[in-house]
């Protein structure tokens, strides 16, 4: 189980997504984390633990941004560590994905993945959402398809 959230808008984003997850802590108690982007650049924070250790990290290394996701979990594959909270991002750090279910088949996704060249840096399944897409939108790079289209298809 999981909580997520998200937003994009006008208003600084970090008070409203930690608000948002203090409301669903109880859907996820091992780890949270914030995806977040600032000026054009995706910036990540997770924390092993209770919402309070995210928090304090913020606080420590802050963030600025109007939209991005946040999201705590319950662990179900991978261990409760930092590395394995969430957001996920794939190669490039330019793609984060938060998650709540099961990839049944992440194992051989994962082989099949890492075999063309993607480093994993998790134990969880969901981290092989976040490689699918970025080599699903990899392949549609030099199609003529509208930016939109190629991010649909490749989700």
């Amino acid at each position: 189980m999981s909580g997520i959230i998200g937003y994009v808008g006008p208003r600084q984003i970090v008070p409203i997504l930690l608000h948002g997850l203090r409301r669903l802590e109880y859907r996820g108690y091992d780890s949270a984390g914030l995806a977040v982007v600032d000026e054009g650049r995706l910036e990540v924070r997770r924390a092993a633990g209770k919402l309070r250790q995210l928090e304090e990290l913020i606080r420590l290394q802050p963030l600025d941004g109007t939209y991005g996701i946040g999201h705590t979990r319950w662990a179900t594959h991978g261990r409760p560590t930092t590395e394995n909270a969430h957001p996920h991002c794939d190669c490039s750090g330019r793609l984060a994905v938060v998650h709540n279910g099961i990839v049944e088949n992440y194992l051989a996704l994962r082989s099949q993945l890492t075999e063309e060249g993607h480093a994993f840096r998790t134990e969880t399944d969901t981290e092989v959402i976040a490689h699918l897409i970025e080599k699903h939108l990899q392949e549609l790079a030099t199609s003529a398809l509208d930016p939109d289209v190629r991010l649909e298809r490749a989700v």
